[in-house]
């Protein structure tokens, strides 16, 4: 979809947390999160642009537990915002909150009169991934019938239909651990966080918490397949069923060619031209265009190219007229593939590290790659800007952004 009169306000994002017990953010509420996001816009922006927002707009995945009763609605609740705040949560799997920022600039190009605050959050540390123990998992029946498989395994099933060696996927994981630590010493990320506080007031956790410094090839070395066992449990013939050239899946993804699980959350400010003028504000970029994509859910993590290519499809655009690109890093096998086949400049590609070293708060991973790309453009000075998401089942968005 093209958008008319779609403009970002200002956006920012938590740092991430390890997704699990003991990790910096376990022990704070993802309306928390979010509230002190809300709070971070009212700072950068001014407090009447965001309280006068006609919605808030979450994705997030595992609506249950402390994510449950519409977090959106909690977060409204508890940060303070106005009852006539419409609050909805959406769950689009991995690319949630592209599909939440996306939903916004579309109200906004479409007529809105109101500024709308859209964003994602992701607690894995308190709702496990698959927490919600849907029988679209847990049924073996259904799993069956329906071609599903856990997303891991299409990773490796990518890796095999593409041919792409340990090698590769090992180059990912180390370059994008790089990048981030490199970004990060930098000062590159600055502007897109907001240190997290405990109750007290003091900052919990101030930047990316799972970024291993030490990364290097020796400990990927060390490290084996991690899903071969749970292919055989039945998922490997199911996929070879449905890619009957095929003979076998080739496992080849660790843990470390995975994006760790971790807690998190971002936030945008969207609306149109209007409704940032009568606020007072200035946009940091036009939305362009943007849409949501479906995929086959066995080859699941091909919907984000689909996307991708939809989008420069639709608007006439090439890669090499982004001046940077936030492309997911699903699994290593996606950003080894993306970069293989699409002749992308590589100097404007994940430049400060990407989901592979930072971590994924599945519904706020969207969310964050906007966030990071907008920010990044404006520190670069560039003009055109892409982000990327692919998901679990074949789901993928993609979003274009002009610096204003």
């Amino acid at each position: 979809m093209k958008l008319s009169d779609a403009y970002l306000y200002d956006a920012v994002r938590t740092p991430r947390g390890k997704g699990r017990e003991g990790g910096a953010l376990a022990h704070i509420g993802p309306h928390e999160l979010v509230s002190q996001l809300v709070a971070a816009l009212k700072d950068r922006t001014s407090p009447d642009a965001v309280e006068s927002a006609s919605a808030l707009i979450l994705g997030s995945v595992g609506q249950i537990g402390s994510q449950g009763g519409n977090i959106a609605l909690v977060s409204r609740l508890h940060a303070g915002l106005p009852h006539e705040t419409a609050a909805w949560t959406l769950n689009n799997f991995c690319v949630a909150g592209l599909t939440a920022t996306g939903q916004a600039a579309a109200l906004a190009s479409a007529g809105e009169p109101a500024l709308m605050l859209a964003g994602g959050v992701e607690m894995l540390s308190q709702v496990p991934f698959m927490g919600d123990k849907a029988s679209y998992y847990t049924d073996p029946d259904l799993s069956r019938a329906l071609r599903y498989a856990p997303v891991a395994l299409s990773a490796d099933l990518m890796a095999t239909k593409e041919g792409l060696s340990r090698a590769e996927l090992d180059a990912e994981v180390i370059a994008s651990h790089e990048r981030a630590a490199q970004a990060w010493a930098q000062g590159r990320h600055d502007a897109a966080v907001a240190p997290v506080r405990g109750p007290d007031g003091a900052i919990v956790l101030a930047r990316d918490e799972c970024i291993r410094e030490g990364m290097d090839q020796a400990a990927l070395d060390a490290l084996p397949p991690a899903f071969a066992k749970m292919g055989a449990a039945g998922y490997d013939a199911m996929m070879l069923k449905a890619n009957p050239g095929l003979e076998a899946v080739s496992h080849l993804h660790s843990v470390a060619h995975c994006p760790p699980m971790a807690d998190g959350a971002a936030l945008t400010l969207i609306g149109s031209r209007a409704a940032g003028d009568a606020a007072g504000l200035k946009p940091k970029a036009r939305i362009l265009a943007r849409i949501d994509a479906s995929g086959d859910p066995v080859d699941q993590l091909t919907a984000g190219f689909a996307a991708m290519d939809a989008l420069l499809s639709m608007t006439g655009l090439s890669l090499d007229d982004f001046d940077r690109i936030e492309f997911m890093e699903a699994f290593a096998a996606v950003p080894a593939k993306f970069r293989r086949d699409r002749g992308a400049d590589p100097s404007k590609v994940n430049v400060n590290g990407g989901h592979l070293a930072m971590g994924h708060p599945m519904g706020a991973t969207g969310a964050i790659l906007l966030t990071t790309l907008v920010h990044e453009l404006e520190r670069c000075g560039g003009a055109l800007g892409l982000a990327v998401a692919h998901g679990g089942s074949g789901t993928g968005s993609a979003m274009i952004v002009e610096r204003s």
